[in-house]
């Protein structure tokens, strides 16, 4: 049976830290599911990694939904979280819905909306309509070209106070995750305490309600240069449903991520 958003949360509640990975196909699914990976996340970074595009801005809809529907079929027990692709969004919230339906229709648990208080009203339609949100905030890969690069976000205190205020704004509004990416350590904690519901980070620290990495950097098969976040947990592991399980069993015992994985 599938864990639902009230069995994450109840996790996150009595401390559990919960683990994330991104998954692309039926086989990951499998694997991550047996692994005991709570949540699988349809990420549009498969523009990146599976498409061999230089960011994630030109994955689509219908590339996204067959996406979502291998994760489905080739797992049973994970949620499954599916990113809203660049530009299937952000021009109002009715067009959001229709976007979010699909990805619902398709099997998916969640909708993840990148942005701040700019997507509150969009949050607040989807939730209202039956459709949970992820919100996801610090650096927000899809605003690239706007960010000038993939920078960590919140560096100053002004900055992180705006973070703080963004995602209780989006909680407010019914976010029922929120995802933080590339924050200082510090910040991301701020988030969190300010919050009732679970956080997730990528690069912002231990001191959050879980942890994602991309699957394929965590394997150490996507070529070129890895985040500081990252860390190769295929080293010295016979498979790669040993390496997911080390992956999961660090986030758990709150030992990934550590120092030098952290701004």
């Amino acid at each position: 049976m599938r864990v639902t958003i009230p069995k994450l949360q109840e996790r996150a509640r009595s401390g559990e830290k919960l683990a994330m990975l991104t998954c692309y196909d039926a086989s990951f699914a499998a694997t991550s599911d047996a692994a005991g990976v709570d949540i699988l996340l349809i990420g549009d970074s498969l523009g990146m990694v599976i498409q061999g595009h230089d960011s994630t801005l030109p994955v689509t809809m219908d590339e996204t939904e067959y996406h979502v529907r291998c994760v489905v079929r080739g797992s049973q027990n994970a949620f499954v979280l599916a990113d809203m692709p660049f530009g299937s969004f952000q021009e109002s919230p009715a067009q959001a819905f229709r976007n979010a339906a699909r990805l619902m229709a398709a099997g998916a648990q969640m909708v993840k909306l990148e942005g701040g208080a700019t997507m509150v009203e969009t949050t607040r339609f989807l939730v209202a309509r039956g459709i949970p949100v992820c919100a996801h905030i610090g650096l927000t890969p899809q605003s690239v070209n706007t960010l000038g690069g993939y920078r960590v976000q919140g560096k100053s205190d002004d900055a992180a106070s705006r973070l703080v205020d963004d995602a209780k704004a989006l909680e407010a509004a019914g976010a029922a995750l929120v995802l933080m990416e590339a924050m200082p350590a510090s910040a991301a904690k701020r988030v969190t305490e300010a919050l009732t519901v679970p956080t997730i980070g990528i690069g912002a620290g231990v001191d959050v309600g879980g942890q994602v990495l991309v699957v394929y950097d965590m394997l150490d098969i996507f070529p070129g240069r890895k985040a500081r976040f990252v860390k190769n947990f295929m080293a010295g592991q016979p498979s790669v449903k040993a390496a997911i399980e080390a992956y999961v069993k660090e986030v758990k015992a709150k030992t990934f991520p550590g120092p030098e994985h952290c701004f």
